[in-house]
């Protein structure tokens, strides 16, 4: 799956670095903080001086993982430019282009034309031109788990999961898990082999599940039955969709990364092919879609919704006025989206 020789380069450009910025996507996820921190400590700890900076706030329920290292935020943080700007080598995980950050971001990254870049990413048309060394593997769970397998060809670890330190462990099993929704989907033999590797070196699972799905405020639990039962829509194309405006969020005072998994929950009912999650932000609606085999939620979010991503997870935008009238039109353009591309899918 990896090639020898461009791992050896890997190998030389991660360890031969002084000062590293190693970053993710906006609006980072379990899988985005797994990677990023895994591999800026694994290059701590080989004697290199990285830093993870992210474009975005870590929400609480993830931050577990940055006890041993704490990513700057971008958008906050007056010395994460300067660090950028200040580094040798610049790693873009879990993101296939410089764009899929933010724009002050990627003016940013830009802007140091002198740093060697790596791209290590799992999603589909990465943006290869950009970068001098890039590890592209859709077909796999997560870039956490390709991040694992890379860490196990380096030549201090030679296969053996025991040499890589706890924490970074924690990182990598904590990423995976998010990405396939704990096992539900985008699971492939490598991922069950990752996973009782690390478990075998004493990785500890529950804790990381605890920290995952039983640490939220009660609020999030008050706002789903909220959304399932008033919010939640089911179209006779047997798509499930749910609007989460400002007012709601207001009320329930729902916090960044708490609505996480909302959008899987109608995809338990036979009848629904495609879920999706709309919520606003910013003055436009921020859209998740999950779907289940044989229906493109990745169509989707390209063809409607500015976004792309996996073939049955992938996010996007709706703004107004540009795609739709109002904020009040949502409902009427995802029906229509969504009739039009699973009459194509059932035609083919």
């Amino acid at each position: 799956m990896l090639d020898a020789t461009r791992l050896e380069k890997l190998h030389e450009t991660l360890t031969g670095a002084a000062r590293a910025t190693v970053f993710a996507h906006t609006h980072p996820d379990g899988d985005a903080i797994g990677c990023t921190v895994a591999l800026a400590l694994w290059m701590k700890e080989h004697g290199v001086d990285a830093r993870v900076v992210l474009p975005d706030k870590v929400t609480d329920n993830l931050a577990f993982m940055t006890r041993t290292l704490r990513p700057a935020d971008f958008s906050t943080d007056p010395d994460a430019g300067e660090w950028i700007a200040g580094s040798d080598l610049l790693v873009c995980m879990d993101c296939n282009a410089f764009d899929r950050t933010s724009p002050e971001m990627e003016t940013a990254l830009r802007a140091n034309t002198s740093a060697r870049k790596v791209l290590i990413d799992h999603h589909l048309d990465p943006d290869i031109s950009s970068f001098d060394l890039v590890f592209s593997t859709p077909d796999i769970s997560s870039a956490s788990e390709l991040t694992f397998w890379i860490l196990m060809e380096m030549p201090e670890i030679q296969g053996d999961a025991t040499k890589l330190s706890a924490p970074v462990r924690e990182a990598l099993l904590t990423g995976m898990t998010t990405d396939t929704n704990n096992f539900a989907n985008s699971v492939f033999p490598s991922t069950l082999e990752m996973a009782s590797k690390l478990l075998a070196a004493g990785t500890d699972r529950d804790k990381i599940l605890c920290f995952l799905y039983n640490q939220y405020r009660e609020n999030r639990l008050r706002l789903m039955g909220t959304m399932l039962k008033d919010q939640m829509v089911i179209t006779p194309e047997g798509v499930a969709y749910m609007l989460l405006p400002s007012e709601l969020i207001g009320e329930y005072d729902i916090r960044p990364g708490e609505t996480e998994g909302f959008v899987n929950i109608p995809l338990a009912m036979a009848k629904v092919r495609m879920s999706l999650l709309l919520k606003e932000e910013g003055g436009l609606w921020r859209v998740s879609i999950r779907s289940k085999r044989g229906t493109s939620a990745n169509k989707l979010a390209a063809r409607y919704f500015h976004g792309g991503g996996h073939e049955l997870a992938s996010g996007g935008k709706l703004r107004w006025p540009e795609d739709i009238p109002s904020r009040g039109d949502a409902g009427r353009y995802i029906e229509r989206a969504t009739r039009e591309l699973l009459a194509e899918e059932d035609e083919s």
